[in-house]
């Protein structure tokens, strides 16, 4: 059945005006069920997940592969002992500056030499916290005794900055 959209009354589906106010009828529209949807998965997200996954794995394999030893080095941060077993104890003494307004390191003390690292040369630097060199001091270590020295009074570095004291044998 045909309804007019005017005065809503009913006509068989083979009129084509309405009997009443004289407005064109139209076919009534079939209702349809809707259809069910099922919720769509971007690809997009798999392949970023396994593309990342892959990533992190590469990275972390090479990362793992990288060595420190006393014959190669890779990357890292660790002792390598070449000359001596024992640990070397640095330790540095302060004086006020006027100039710097504040206390700057003077001389720097290495102690815990061993005879395997005598007469070698030596470098001594002084970091930051985020590990860059404020000031370095080459030598050569004595021949004999396990105490030597690197002067960094002409330096002009802050005891206030300095986080670390690295130092360096080679040879």
């Amino acid at each position: 059945m045909k309804r007019c959209s005017s005065c809503r009354i009913a006509f068989p589906l083979a009129a084509m005006f309405c009997g009443m106010c004289g407005a064109r009828l139209v076919a009534p529209i079939a209702k349809r069920r809707p259809r069910f949807r099922r919720p769509r998965v971007s690809k997009r997200v798999p392949i970023a997940l396994a593309l990342s996954l892959a990533i992190f794995g590469g990275v972390y394999g090479l990362a793992s592969s990288l060595n420190v030893s006393t014959q190669t080095l890779g990357a890292g941060n660790t002792s390598v002992a070449a000359c001596q077993a024992g640990t070397l104890t640095a330790s540095y003494a302060t004086s006020y500056s006027s100039s710097l307004t504040g206390y700057q390191v003077g001389v720097v003390t290495v102690s815990g030499l061993q005879s395997g690292c005598f007469s070698k040369a030596f470098k001594v630097a002084l970091t930051n916290g985020s590990n860059t060199s404020l000031g370095e001091v080459t030598g050569t270590a004595p021949s004999s005794g396990t105490t030597f020295t690197a002067d960094f009074t002409s330096s002009n570095v802050l005891a206030a900055n300095v986080a670390g004291v690295n130092v360096t044998i080679t040879g």
